[in-house]
């Protein structure tokens, strides 16, 4: 049977550079995002480098409960080996300027979507040997951020959720690893969407910051790792592997 990496929000940055990681490495993908003719951007690239690559577009808006669950039900025919919830964005801004309906999509995409998927994933994948649920976190869900308070709690949670599962699972002796990936500042389309400027400059706003690229790479050394927590460092930019962050009452 074929085996597939999951990979939601790969339309663009670090899920785009992330699918391209894998399938250099001969991983057949599922990609998940709302945009689908970047998708088939995505998957002709893949087909022109990778041709032996089995790509499978699903689009879905995952901010949207009742596609999440659809989406799920209709990739119970693939076995997925790894599982990454990369789908996410920010809102960068003063409380008393936030946009709540717009807070509101972030929840359900950063939290709820997260969530569902993880659990679904785990409760149908736990003990199968070699698999990997890996969600995308940030600086910010382990550094309270200004001018992203809603935000930073989205991520705060990703963390904690991922690191509280991961152990839970090898308490259990669970065969799946869990892990989370806490970007800093990245070259990507979330600065600007975050500060809902489209002419956002990167080199303006941030001395240090990475790549998709970069980051698909250092997603790479996790997926390789034994380790819970691959995170930047806000203060040099390096890239760092380690186990839980919070403190565990088990």
């Amino acid at each position: 049977m074929k085996q597939y990496t999951a990979i939601t929000g790969a339309s663009s940055g670090i899920g785009y550079a992330t699918a391209k990681k894998f399938a250099a490495r001969g991983k057949n993908l599922i990609i998940i995002a709302r945009r689908e003719t970047l998708l088939n951007q995505l998957k002709d690239e893949i087909a022109d480098n990778y041709p032996e690559v089995d790509v499978v577009i699903k689009v879905a808006d995952l901010s949207v409960s009742n596609e999440v669950y659809q989406l799920y039900e209709t990739l119970k025919q693939y076995h997925i080996e790894t599982w990454i919830n990369n789908a996410g964005f920010g809102i960068h801004t003063m409380m008393k300027d936030e946009d709540t309906k717009r807070a509101q999509n972030m929840l359900h995409l950063n939290i709820e979507a997260l969530t569902i998927l993880s659990t679904l994933y785990v409760q149908d994948y736990a003990n199968v040997e070699g698999t990997q649920l890996i969600n995308i976190s940030s600086a910010a869900g382990y550094n309270m951020a200004p001018t992203a308070v809603i935000y930073s709690a989205t991520k705060f949670y990703v963390s904690s959720f991922t690191e509280n599962l991961a152990l839970e699972l090898r308490e259990n002796g669970a065969k799946m690893q869990a892990k989370v990936l806490a970007p800093a500042a990245t070259e990507s389309e979330f600065a600007k969407i975050a500060n809902n400027d489209k002419d956002f400059d990167m080199d303006q706003a941030f001395d240090k910051y990475h790549t998709s690229d970069e980051m698909a790479d250092f997603m790479l050394q996790l997926y390789d790792s034994d380790k819970i927590v691959g995170s930047v460092v806000s203060e040099d930019y390096s890239f760092v592997l380690t186990d839980n962050k919070f403190p565990y009452l088990g």
